[in-house]
Parts: structure tokens; C-alpha cells; sequence
């Protein structure tokens, strides 16, 4: 495995730092959650924090672990569907800006949006209105797309389209990429639960999921029973469990791995993402399952230290320095 190409909605994100949780009440938004709604309603929301402090940046599950891996060095690509306006052209560029090559579609609808509402306590609860992104179709993705790629990375949140998501993964399977998925929400998998079983069973060698997204696929509280279950439906199982780090299993082996303490917990946004965009990595490099753990402990450690997914060169150069010293089995969790 060298060569990763993501999946995903094409979104940009408003990112909201929140005074308190009272919005999440007002709009019966469940903490740590992602809804999808409207654009009437998105827009609601948006109002009613208006005035707090807020940024932009590019979005999307896949899209935040691809890009992240380019920036590390790797060799991806992300598939993608924007809006004939000004946010799609600012997405494709900044994807080819990073390395990233884009296999990014036009749809008719206007790009989506996600705008994630940053609690005090750094917990992140999404609304997400796809807008393009949801017109994304199964027939327009080719085998062509996978030349070159030998693992397919999909984000949980595309479930709102099964046809979509169970074609592009048999073409994937066909092409003999292997298949990494990350559950993405809770409440998406709930809401899916039968059809993301049938999936996982039939075609998935990677999967990510923290502790609840865990709970709700196999309805094991514990988060051992759980990885146990996981990993009897496909090769790798990885369960993030917050500040205890990550329970992996391949086969016989089970690990633990921990995190790196962030100087600051300022957003879990992207966290998971990092997480896999790191542990990706190390599977990119032949690398051990501790020290793809400890590399997606890294990278995740970093993005919880600022609002959003986007930082400084002086950080990355960071965590570029303290891979190489995973490499060399120096720094481990």
C-alpha cells in the first residue's frame, strides 16, 4: 500500500468558537454529532451566532485526511463534487496547491458547507448542508479514477447515498485497491446500521471508529468487545478511545497505543481525521501497526491545538520531525 485516494463531500467549513452550548439546545443538536440539514435551516443557525469569532477552511472528512497526508508527503488523490461558483474553484486550487490531484466533478447546486460549532470545552458538533457535494453519482466514477492508487479511503458520511458509496468501492475491489473506511458520526451509523454492516462485511480491510461510532456499529459498550467484533468483519481495526489513545487489532495482534498530550485541547475538529491521515501514512511506509499508531497520535495531538484543520509551517515541520523519529523507532506511544 503507497498510493491513497480519498472520497468524500467537498465542503468548506465556518468554524464557530461557541461561549456556551446553549445553540446546540436551541436547535436540538446532539453534542459531538453531525446533522445534515437544509440550507434554510444551516442559514438559521449561522445567524444565530452571528457576531461570535469564526474562520474558513476547506472541509470534509476525506478531504481534511488527504490533505493532510500530501502535506506530510504522501501520493493522493480526493474525489470530490463542487459548485459552478467561485467556493468549487478556491476548493480545486487549493487541493492542487497542496499536491493533492483532484478528481473533482460540477454540479448544480452551490458547494456545501459545514459549520461547526466549537463547545468551550473544544467538542465540535456539525451542520452540514451538501448542497453539490449530494449530487455526486455513482456512473461518474470510473476505474479510470483508480490508476495509479492502491487503497481507497472513504469518509462514513457519504452512507447518505448507498448506491454511490457501494459502486465506488466495487470498482475500487475490482481495480485491487484495498478499502479504508472511517465511520464519521455516531448517529450516521445508527442511522445506516444494517447497510454499513452489509458494506464492511463484504468489501472493507481498514476500519476507523472512536468509542461511540464503535458502540453504535456492533452494540458493544466496551470498547475491547467492540474492536473484537470489528475485527472479525475485516483485516484492521482501529478504535479511537479519546485520551486513551487507540485499541488496534491485525489478526492476533492487539495493541494499545497513547497519545501525545496536546499543550492545548483547543478543538477536536479533525481530530479522527488526522488520526487516520497518520496512521495511513505509516501503512504508506511499511511501518509497524505501534508506529502507525503513534503517527496518527501525532497528528491528531497537533490539530486539536488549533480551530480547524489548518496550520503553520513551524508545526508541520514538527510533526514531519517527529515521524522520522517514529521511523526510527525513537519516539513510540
Amino acid at each position: 500500500m503507497k498510493n491513497v485516494i480519498g472520497i468524500g463531500n467537498a465542503l468548506t467549513d465556518m468554524l464557530v468558537n461557541l461561549r456556551s452550548d446553549a445553540v446546540l439546545g436551541k436547535y436540538n443538536l446532539p453534542k459531538g454529532s453531525m446533522s445534515l440539514v437544509d440550507s434554510k435551516l444551516q442559514t438559521a443557525i449561522s445567524k444565530s451566532v452571528a457576531g461570535l469569532p469564526y474562520s474558513l477552511s476547506l472541509g470534509g472528512s476525506a478531504g481534511n485526511t488527504i490533505r493532510a497526508m500530501a502535506r506530510i508527503g504522501c501520493k493522493v488523490g480526493f474525489i470530490g463534487k463542487v459548485g459552478p461558483d467561485t467556493t468549487g474553484d478556491f476548493f480545486v486550487q487549493a487541493l492542487e496547491n497542496l499536491g493533492v490531484e483532484p478528481f473533482i466533478f460540477r454540479g448544480t447546486e452551490r458547494s456545501g458547507k459545514c459549520v461547526s460549532l466549537i463547545s468551550p470545552d473544544g467538542e465540535r458538533t456539525m451542520v452540514t448542508h451538501l448542497g453539490a457535494a449530494l449530487e455526486l453519482e455513482a456512473d461518474e466514477i470510473t476505474p479510470a479514477i483508480f490508476d495509479g492508487y492502491d487503497c481507497l479511503y472513504v469518509e462514513g458520511y457519504l452512507v447518505q447515498n448507498h448506491a454511490l458509496l457501494r459502486h465506488t468501492v466495487e470498482t475500487a475491489r475490482r481495480c485491487g485497491l484495498k478499502i479504508a473506511i472511517d465511520l464519521a458520526s455516531f448517529n450516521v451509523v445508527e442511522e445506516n446500521l444494517d447497510f454499513l454492516r452489509s458494506l464492511v462485511a463484504d468489501s472493507v480491510d481498514i476500519l476507523f471508529a472512536n468509542q461511540d461510532e464503535a458502540k453504535a456499529f456492533t452494540g458493544e459498550s466496551e470498547p475491547v468487545n467492540a474492536l473484537q467484533a470489528i475485527s472479525d468483519m475485516c483485516e484492521l481495526a482501529v478504535i479511537k478511545i479519546g485520551t486513551r489513545g487507540a485499541l488496534i487489532k491485525n489478526g492476533s495482534e492487539v495493541l494499545h497505543v497513547g497519545i501525545m498530550a496536546a499543550a492545548k485541547r483547543v478543538d477536536t475538529t479533525g481530530a479522527g481525521d488526522f488520526y487516520a491521515a497518520g496512521f495511513l501514512t505509516g501503512l504508506c511506509n511499511g511501518l509497524s501497526l505501534r508506529q502507525c499508531g503513534t503517527i496518527g497520535a501525532i497528528t491528531a495531538g497537533k490539530v486539536i491545538e488549533v480551530v480547524g484543520t489548518t496550520f503553520g509551517e513551524e508545526v508541520w515541520d514538527e510533526v514531519l520531525r517527529l515521524i522520522r523519529k517514529v521511523e526510527t523507532e525513537k519516539y513510540l506511544f
